[in-house]
């Protein structure tokens, strides 16, 4: 297939973006990238019992009357998933897709605050809509559970702002 994009010629093998226009094209002549191999059979080493633990870590959660719900988060899940695992109100109205503030938390520990990554700038920009805003605050479905935050303590603010129904708590789906 011939194209003629941004006055040059050029060949372009067949593939399933050959029928996008040529400013999407654009885009998409991009050096190759490197992607990561995975591989969705069971490993060698499993076992085949299905007795194998998955690794936690211990997590904290202190609603907004006081009550500490001790949570035991598996790796690489994110804390708003994990405060729905233990039915603890924390609302998601995005559904973690960081385009809320409805899943604020406050991390209790400055020491485990800093072990955290740097918040990126959507989160930042979130997080200047939420209610009850600290120097510790944290989107839940932006902080990802590690080894590294075993132990970590995190409260509710008293309040959310959501803008889409004030007061509804949807259930998580």
């Amino acid at each position: 297939m011939l194209f003629v994009l941004l006055g040059q010629v050029g060949l372009i093998p067949r593939t399933f973006y050959s029928n996008t226009s040529g400013c999407r094209l654009q885009s998409l002549l991009r050096p190759e990238q490197k992607h990561q191999k995975f591989c969705t059979a069971a490993s060698v080493n499993s076992s085949s019992d299905g007795n194998e633990e998955k690794q936690t870590v211990n997590v904290t959660f202190i609603e907004t009357d006081g009550t500490e719900v001790n949570a035991k988060v598996p790796i690489g899940t994110n804390m708003l998933e994990a405060a729905h695992l233990y039915d603890i109100e924390l609302e998601g109205a995005c559904e973690g897709s960081c385009a809320c503030s409805t899943c604020h938390i406050i991390v209790t520990d400055m020491s485990y605050y800093n072990k955290l990554p740097d918040p990126m700038d959507e989160e930042n920009d979130m997080l200047d809509l939420a209610f009850g805003l600290t120097d510790t605050s944290r989107l839940g479905c932006q902080i990802q559970a590690t080894s590294e935050i075993d132990g970590i303590r995190f409260a509710l603010p008293g309040a959310t702002r959501n803008f889409a129904v004030d007061g509804f708590k949807p259930k998580p789906h």
